[in-house]
């Protein structure tokens, strides 16, 4: 928020003998795609005035043009400034505003589905089959529920603002100062972090994938792994050289069918070779009270953990035109219900048929991949084994680059607004592959960051549950103690609450069960 801002105001009559400014207009296929030209639609120096004629008589007649005011004839009737970011159209997020509501449901379902709903099992083991699946379905429909405030709070009538980025709206909302206190962190984390967990994910699969299809047969000497994770980043940073949000449609498309393809694999897999024997659904409990809850609390961040990629969703919306008549909240909502009703469809059974095939013997690193092969190695399909393999590495690597693109969005930024002109195409290189093997150092560095999903979950909660309902009270402004204005209240501070409970819980579980922080041993 804190660039340069180009305003619209309407045209003043000029007196004098002074040679009129010829008016600088642009079609509204240019305002909403900005991707048909590598030009910024106006100088950042500039003003937007329309055209006008002084009539004959005393008082004059103001038109403000369509294309001043996008958003909605409330502000063309009230005057009001409209205000663009002359830098999105050189940026990776903003570039092309080409999108549609399929594209909404493929970058959506990539993002939503993940490796991180595998461990889902692991937190019923400590609250059981009843708990279990009230808590996962109460926060399913609370994530929903925020999802529909963001995809609403894109575009501001009130000020003519389209907030492209989730930063950007907490800015917008809470101010700078305090957007980067406490949404800069967790926002970052869920972009980086993310990218570092699925080069670890994404390269332990490989391993798998090989050993799987080569078994005892190749006489090849398997790599290392760190090898493992070089050859996966690698293949990561050159997939993320394709340019802006909507050239990676297809590869989201991709992403998302092989994320259902091994969700499905694995829980039809652990169902069909049934139950283990002596397995127990009785729920873990600790040595003392005190960590019993905190264990369930623990479990509340896995669950929470589980719904990731609301950080994302103004950035999708920002893919789409949009104008008066066809908001983009409407092909964006679409694709939202459509990504998600494909969610439940993946969540649901792993956390209830990973519950029902393994019980407590869950394991805790990994979940259900790792009991799939711990149980059912021998007595699988190693075709299956290898395609579910297959479909993880497939799914990271898609994962991986709608993630980086909040990162490379960043990064391209900081060159676009000192240069006022695009990132040329090796400085772009640079940049992805920069941001790639940072994340490989990472990964290499700190292998053991996938063990920490309650941490992460309790830290990342407000993005997804709770500032979503502080910015819908500050932008919409809904009756003071109202029914819309308690319930976004109670659940905006109740986020907050167990996001701190969260993190309390999770860092004591991890001190008390013990983590083998193994640095630059990546297992």
């Amino acid at each position: 928020m804190g660039d340069k801002e180009i305003g619209s105001f309407p045209a003043t009559p000029r007196t004098g003998s002074a040679a009129p400014t010829p008016p600088i207009s642009a079609p509204p296929s240019q305002l909403h795609s900005p991707s048909l030209t590598r030009s910024p639609l106006l100088s950042t120096d500039d003003h937007i005035q329309p055209a006008s004629k002084t009539p004959k008589s005393s008082t004059p007649r103001i038109r403000t043009p369509r294309f001043i005011t996008p958003l909605g004839s409330p502000i063309r009737r009230a005057l009001k400034l409209t205000r663009l970011d002359p830098h999105d159209a050189w940026l990776p997020i903003t570039e092309s505003r080409n999108g549609n509501a399929y594209y909404a449901a493929f970058h959506t379902l990539c993002s939503g589905i993940g490796i991180q709903a595998l461990v889902l099992p692991v937190a019923f083991t400590f609250l059981g089959w009843s708990w279990g699946i009230i808590t996962l379905t109460v926060t399913f429909i609370w994530q929903l529920y925020t999802l529909y405030l963001l995809v609403h709070l894109h575009e501001s009538p009130e000020t003519g603002m389209r907030y492209s980025r989730y930063l950007q709206l907490c800015n917008a909302t809470f101010g700078e100062k305090l957007a980067k206190w406490f949404a800069l962190f967790p926002i970052l984390y869920l972009s980086a972090g993310t990218c570092i967990t699925l080069i670890i994910i994404g390269a332990q699969s490989c391993r798998l994938f090989f050993n799987t299809v080569c078994g005892g047969t190749c006489s090849a000497q398997p790599p290392t792994n760190a090898e493992w994770y070089l050859i996966f980043t690698s293949a990561a940073v050159l997939l993320s050289q394709l340019p802006n949000l909507n050239s990676i449609a297809g590869v989201s498309l991709v992403g998302a069918i092989t994320a259902i393809a091994y969700c499905t694999l694995i829980w039809v897999i652990s169902v069909v070779e049934g139950r283990m024997p002596g397995v127990s659904y009785n729920p873990v409990k600790g040595r003392t009270e005190v960590i019993r809850i905190f264990d369930i609390l623990n479990a509340l961040g896995i669950i929470a953990f589980a719904f990731r990629g609301h950080n994302l969703i103004l950035e999708i919306q920002a893919t789409m035109p949009s104008d008066e008549k066809h908001p983009s909240r409407v092909p964006m909502w679409k694709g939202v219900k459509i990504a998600y009703t494909l969610v439940a469809m993946c969540l649901f059974p792993l956390a209830i048929a990973g519950y029902w095939a393994y019980g407590q013997m869950i394991p805790v690193d990994g979940g259900m991949l790792t009991a799939l092969f711990a149980f059912h190695g021998q007595d699988t399909s190693q075709f299956l084994l290898g395609l579910t393999s297959l479909c993880v590495i497939i799914s990271s690597l898609s994962s991986f680059q709608i993630y980086g693109m909040p990162a490379f969005d960043d990064m391209e930024s900081l060159y676009v607004k000192k240069k006022k002109e695009p990132s040329p195409w090796w400085l772009r290189l640079i940049f992805r592959a920069l941001f790639g093997y940072l994340c490989f150092f990472a990964a290499v560095a700190i292998p053991f960051l996938a063990s920490f999903a309650g941490l992460i979950g309790g830290i990342t909660l407000p993005v997804t549950l709770a500032y979503p309902c502080f910015m819908w009270v500050k932008v919409k402004k809904p009756k003071v103690y109202g029914p819309n204005w308690w319930l976004n209240w109670s659940l905006g501070l109740f986020g907050m609450a167990l996001s701190g409970l969260l993190i309390a819980a999770s860092l004591f579980v991890i001190i008390d069960n013990g983590v083998e922080f193994s640095f630059f041993n990546p297992a």
